[in-house]
């Protein structure tokens, strides 16, 4: 797996990650806010039912022989809704006195009085759900009352209410945080992914600058590399020229250890990590020194300078300059003719390289200075990085038709004028 395949399921795993983590918060939070909610409804519906019972056992009297009078209950209660039941329990056997003829719940004789029995043995209120006779839910809340005697529970008044509507709405306040807590997971995994995409962009960016930098390193060190192999095959077989090999060959050597310095340093200018070196030079003894160089062949090089003094690193503008020549070499003339180049450097900064070769396309003009882009079998890298050179100079690069009738390649940079 590459190292972009790596970081971008690196992205993933955050993303997922970031999402997990929001989900569990969401989903805990509803989960707490719906038990709230559940528990406040019904403790809201208890406290309801308790009240009626409490001001129902006030209205509770006995008569001279200790029977039960619900007389003044009937007529300062609305016993209908919630349906109030008195429930006298002897010898723990309960017994319904009194239910209201049009109760607004019908609950089941057997749950009433099985609430009554337990609210009078434990001696305090409960609260038990139950089913109605029309097999929906009910609240049963018993509370006992004190018997004729004054001591102990004579029974219990039962208070009953349907339990739909407060379901009803809650089930609603449930469904609205499902359906929020699913927007919110979705908001959150699409914030994940941008904010992990955002985390490992410097990563991608720093890999992309890798790949470049190992790319244009062999570009660079391509030629050079095979030029050594060349001259040190040479001294090995032929004694006669073994002496200018070998000094051939410590002046490769020097200039490819001139190319890695400014590789390194290019790479450490794209990463941020240091500043150009600008210093006064002259551009054209420059292009003349790099046209000296230059192994041309049978290949003519002309050169054509003013004097002109640029603001520039040295050693980049040397490489763009050998990119420009070394593109026109290969590739402005005519297949089994020699090239016919020219350099002129111009007092106001400007470099133009013309050839008499076929010329650029149109349709491959606007992206020719793109990586890895070219018309023939090269890496496509030359042209780039010459381009990244002048534009780090504050210059430009561009390409028109020569006069020749080949390309021109224009390189400009501001001249210093103190």
């Amino acid at each position: 797996m590459t190292a972009e395949a790596r970081l971008r399921r690196l992205r993933r795993r955050l993303t997922a990650l970031f999402t997990l983590t929001s989900s569990i918060g969401l989903i805990a939070l509803s989960a707490f806010a719906i038990h709230i909610d559940d528990a406040s409804w019904r403790r809201q519906l208890d406290d309801a039912l308790n009240y009626q019972t409490t001001q129902a056992i006030l209205l509770l009297g006995f008569d001279d022989n200790g029977r039960l009078d619900v007389r003044d209950m009937l007529d300062g209660l609305e016993t209908e809704c919630p349906a109030l039941s008195v429930v006298p329990v002897t010898a723990g056997k309960p017994t319904i006195a009194h239910t209201p003829r049009k109760p607004c719940v019908k609950a089941r004789p057997e749950d009433i009085e099985e609430a009554a029995t337990a609210a009078v043995s434990e001696d305090s209120t409960i609260v038990v759900d139950a089913r109605g006779d029309n097999g929906r839910r009910i609240r049963l809340l018993a509370e006992p009352y004190t018997g004729a005697d004054g001591t102990k529970p004579g029974g219990a008044l039962v208070a009953a209410d349907d339990m739909s509507r407060g379901q009803a709405a809650h089930g609603r306040l449930a469904l609205l945080l499902v359906a929020g807590c699913a927007v919110l997971v979705a908001l959150s995994a699409a914030a994940g992914h941008l904010l992990s995409g955002r985390a490992i962009r410097p990563a991608l960016a720093a890999l992309q600058q890798q790949e470049e930098f190992l790319a244009d390193a062999a570009h660079d060190l391509r030629t050079p590399a095979a030029s050594l192999r060349s001259l040190a095959e040479t001294a090995l077989r032929d004694d006669a020229h073994r002496a200018a090999a070998l000094e051939r060959t410590v002046r490769l050597a020097s200039r490819m250890g001139d190319l890695i310095d400014g590789l390194l340093t290019r790479a450490r200018l794209m990463a941020g990590v240091a500043a150009i070196a600008r210093q006064p030079l002259r551009l054209d003894q420059l292009v003349e020194a790099v046209a000296d160089d230059t192994e041309t062949g049978e290949h003519r090089v002309t050169v054509r300078t003013e004097p002109v003094v640029v603001a520039a690193d040295p050693d980049l503008l040397r490489r763009a300059v050998a990119n420009l020549l070394g593109n026109a070499l290969a590739h402005g003339h005519a297949p089994g003719r020699h090239a016919e180049v020219e350099l002129t450097v111009t007092a106001d900064g400007t470099l133009t390289v013309d050839d008499a070769g076929p010329g650029i396309p149109p349709a491959l003009a606007d992206s020719l200075f793109q990586r890895f882009r070219s018309g023939s079998d090269s890496t496509g890298l030359g042209l780039s990085i010459a381009s990244w050179i002048a534009h780090a100079h504050d210059g430009t690069l561009n390409v028109t038709t020569s006069p020749r009738g080949g390309a021109r390649f224009t390189l400009h940079l501001p001249p210093r004028t103190t």
